[in-house]
């Protein structure tokens, strides 16, 4: 049996964990929000419409911070027509998707939905079809205590405290023509300088963070961060970066190394990142808002009619049924997110119900976990203290579109304060499974408490609404710790999270 080794010292640590590298996405897109989250006359709605049973799965999901409410959606959105008496609230047409808006659903009724599921919100403003004034608009009526005008206005809505919201994204995947609104580099660096600036005037405490580039195949790509961040550097924190992948032809082995892919896209914005901050001779460094990252089989939903010439309120688009093999595929991707946390802070799995989801629903039925819920709620779950750069290994294949890719692929973390260490695995071998040696000396570690993997025969396996669970997390029994030395066999195709303490 092939075999890796694996060495964990408690001196490569990466950065202590921010929680909000476990975040999710909700966008007004096809059934994320209404049938989603959202379903009035469901069973165990709230006197809000939201379904309870979503949120019991998104607090055992972990997801943290929760961008909202786009997405594409933002940059054809008036934020004035989601507050206020819900009766009077207009319905507009959402040109993103080519879908009616009703707006019951608003700032101040999802921040409701965030207390329940103890979540943090991440808001996007309109920068497409809007500007700076109802940027600061927004602002004012979210954060500010009382005593102006949208304040005010607020408190009369029935929302007496301000929402504190932390985290604001200056508009949104400004690069692509897709885009209500898209810019050049040149004009939204200058535009999102020009608003980031605005709103620390209001709040110098806020975190912005600029547009980057929607996908590392933009012919701007890099550029245009380089470029954007030349006007805005002073006056953001964050630059975002989005990824979205699928197998294609059938390649199973260069998808299972798409996480090659995400490390480039990461390495080339930092180093445009840098690179600016050194021509200013600045000691601030811009981190990475990894706000979009998911497998998304995008070039089927192009060929199918989900949008058509009919304007709809809540269809079906982008429902993706996900299998082992891409949940395989998203527990790599959230490894190199932790590997990189130095410098990405903050990520955004996108999205959280029905649309690209982790968690799927039925208006007036069940809702169910997909394959990749596992490994982002393990992760989330047994991820604490300092995320651990690991030294690996282990053997090499040969991919069509990333190169050689290693077979396997780790991460850890350790948690001082407690004693407890976790190891977070992947083996993309499609034939053999993986005997993993790895040397845990340094973390003072001396049981496992559980090993799980998600692997099946069928890497195709998924779970439907005919059959929510046919896919799961299996206690992987060969996991063993003696004199320092963790061993542990991966199945081909699989994800591992093990638990020391």
């Amino acid at each position: 049996m092939p075999e890796t080794t694996i060495a964990l010292d408690r001196a490569d640590r990466v950065a202590s964990i921010d929680r909000r590298i476990f975040g999710a996405f909700v966008e007004h897109l096809g059934r994320c929000v209404y049938d989603g989250l959202y379903e009035p006359g469901h069973p165990t709605a709230n006197e809000d419409g939201f379904r309870l049973d979503v949120v019991e799965l998104v607090k055992e999901l972990g997801s943290t911070t929760i961008r909202y409410p786009g997405g594409n959606f933002v940059s054809g959105f008036r934020w004035e027509d989601s507050v206020g008496p819900r009766e009077q609230r207009p319905v507009r047409r959402d040109l993103a998707w080519h879908s009616l808006e009703t707006n019951q659903v608003g700032l101040d009724e999802f921040s409701r939905w965030l207390k329940l599921t103890g979540s943090e919100l991440m808001l996007a403003v309109n920068l497409g079809t809007r500007g700076i004034e109802a940027a600061l608009d927004l602002l004012e009526y979210a954060n500010h205590p009382s005593g102006t005008a949208l304040s005010d206005q607020r408190i009369a809505n029935g929302t007496v405290q301000p929402h504190d919201i932390r985290m604001w994204c200056l508009g949104n995947e400004m690069d692509g023509p897709w885009q209500t609104g898209y810019l050049t580099a040149e004009d939204y660096g200058k535009l999102a300088a020009r608003t980031a600036a605005a709103m620390k005037m209001a709040d110098p405490t806020l975190e912005l963070v600029a547009c980057g580039s929607s996908g590392s195949g933009m012919p701007t790509f890099g550029d245009w961060e380089r470029t954007v961040l030349e006007h805005a550097y002073d006056h953001v924190d964050f630059i975002s970066a989005h990824a979205y992948y699928q197998e294609r032809n059938g390649d199973l082995g260069s998808f299972l190394a798409s996480s090659l892919d995400m490390q480039y896209f990461i390495d080339t914005v930092i180093s445009a990142a840098d690179h600016v901050g050194s021509k200013r001779k600045s000691t601030k460094r811009i981190a990475i808002s990894f706000d979009e990252w998911n497998v998304w089989y995008l070039d089927e939903h192009k060929e199918s009619d989900e949008v058509n010439d009919e304007w709809r309120v809540a269809p079906r688009q982008l429902e993706d049924v996900y299998s082992v093999a891409d949940a395989v595929v998203v527990g790599n991707l959230l490894i190199t997110l932790l590997k990189n946390h130095d410098r990405v802070r903050s990520a955004s799995l996108a999205q959280l119900v029905n649309v690209i989801a982790p968690i799927m629903t039925e208006p007036g039925g069940a809702a169910w976990r997909q394959t990749t819920f596992f490994p982002f709620s393990v992760t989330s779950r047994l991820a604490k203290g300092d995320v651990l750069r690991p030294t690996i290994s282990t053997g090499t294949y040969e991919t069509v579109v990333h190169g050689d890719a290693g077979i396997v692929d780790a991460v850890a973390t350790h948690d001082a304060e407690s004693g407890r260490a976790a190891v977070f695995l992947v083996n993309r071998s499609q034939t053999a499974a993986e005997t993993v040696r790895i040397d845990v000396r340094d973390l003072g570690v001396a049981t496992v408490e559980e090993a799980l993997s998600l692997f099946d025969d069928d890497v195709y396996a998924k779970n439907t609404f005919a059959d929510q669970e046919r896919v799961g997390l299996k206690a992987n029994g060969s996991a063993s710790l003696a004199d320092g030395v963790l061993t542990i066999e991966l199945p081909p195709v699989s994800w591992t999270a093990v638990a020391l303490a």
